[in-house]
């Protein structure tokens, strides 16, 4: 997705030069078109993600729309306060990209997952916050998005050449795309690993078991009345996210079931306990934590059993 965030992102830098871009020493080969393109508006501070915040912050203020790039966890986390304080607290357009969600890093380890990020941004009420699933939606999401009045958090995936079956780029703010329907029940999946649930609904498909599968990218502002609609028609609702169970995909969920009483049961997929030092590729380490296609659909097979759906 970042290829395409950045090939984007560049065709929007040429009819608007408020864009700028600022990294934090990282995104070899992948933000040069930009910096050949616009020398004068990349910059490059170095392993400083505060100090690029900071600078973001007084570039909003002075009527640019900065671009900061890094790592999920070095975008998020590291410079926490310094967004909170500034780009949130003045509703300022600066636009957080972080790149790696989940667990794409994956030879780096836990320093380099991305599995809290969603929790802690979308707990701002000022800060929206978007997470394409394929380099497809990516391209349709940034242009809908990018001049958004507030600033924004991008959670964007690595690979530019997996395509989720159904989506074809599709997005709408404030709302779910159902990508697939079912009767048996529902999927819905946020971000990359949306590839991994669409294997697991072929394979379940398989086995005789009807499966919806919708994809939710826009984070904050959550979807509404449609989705409400969505949820209430299945007994069985699952979230799959390369993110931890609490505080991401499947807690905004739960809050839309309780909040509008909805009688579905609701079962979330997604990392349950701290990764330890083990690495590997992303694929061993999806299937280690629960995240391949063949841990999600054996999941749900299991969970429609106990519910008393004929598997």
């Amino acid at each position: 997705m970042r290829l395409t965030f950045i090939k984007t992102l560049v065709e929007l830098a040429q009819s608007d030069p408020r864009i700028v871009l600022l990294t934090a020493d990282l995104g070899y080969s992948a933000l040069e078109p930009f910096r050949d393109q616009f020398p004068d508006r990349f910059i490059n501070v170095g392993v400083a993600e505060q100090n690029m915040v900071g600078i973001a912050t007084g570039l909003a203020e002075s009527g640019f729309i900065p671009f900061v790039y890094s790592i999920v966890t070095f975008a998020s986390l590291r410079p926490y306060e310094f967004i909170r304080n500034g780009p949130i607290a003045h509703q300022l357009p600066v636009r957080i990209v972080g790149v790696g969600g989940g667990m794409e890093y994956s030879h780096n380890g836990l320093t380099h997952f991305g599995v809290e990020d969603i929790a802690v941004m979308r707990t701002q009420p000022g800060l929206s916050v978007f997470a394409p699933a394929d380099a497809q939606q990516t391209q349709t999401l940034v242009q809908a998005t990018w001049n958004l009045k507030g600033p924004i958090y991008y959670r964007l995936g690595k690979d530019d050449r997996t395509v989720v079956p159904g989506l074809e780029g599709a997005f709408t703010i404030g709302e779910a795309q159902l990508i697939r329907k079912g009767k048996d029940c529902l999927l819905i999946s946020m971000g990359a690993v949306s590839s991994e649930t669409a294997a697991a609904v072929v394979q379940l498909t398989s086995a005789g078991i009807s499966c919806a599968h919708a994809v939710l990218a826009s984070i904050n502002p959550p979807p509404k009345e449609k989705f409400i609609s969505l949820l209430s028609s299945y007994a069985n609702v699952f979230t799959v996210e390369a993110h931890y169970i609490q505080g991401g995909l499947g807690s905004l969920v739960s809050e839309f079931i309780a909040e509008n009483a909805i009688k579905t049961r609701l079962t979330r997929i997604g990392v349950t306990r701290t990764p330890d030092s083990i690495t590997g590729d992303q694929a061993s380490l999806y299937d280690r934590y629960g995240l391949s296609p063949q841990a999600i659909s054996k999941r749900v097979a299991e969970t429609l059993k106990l519910s008393g759906v004929a598997c």
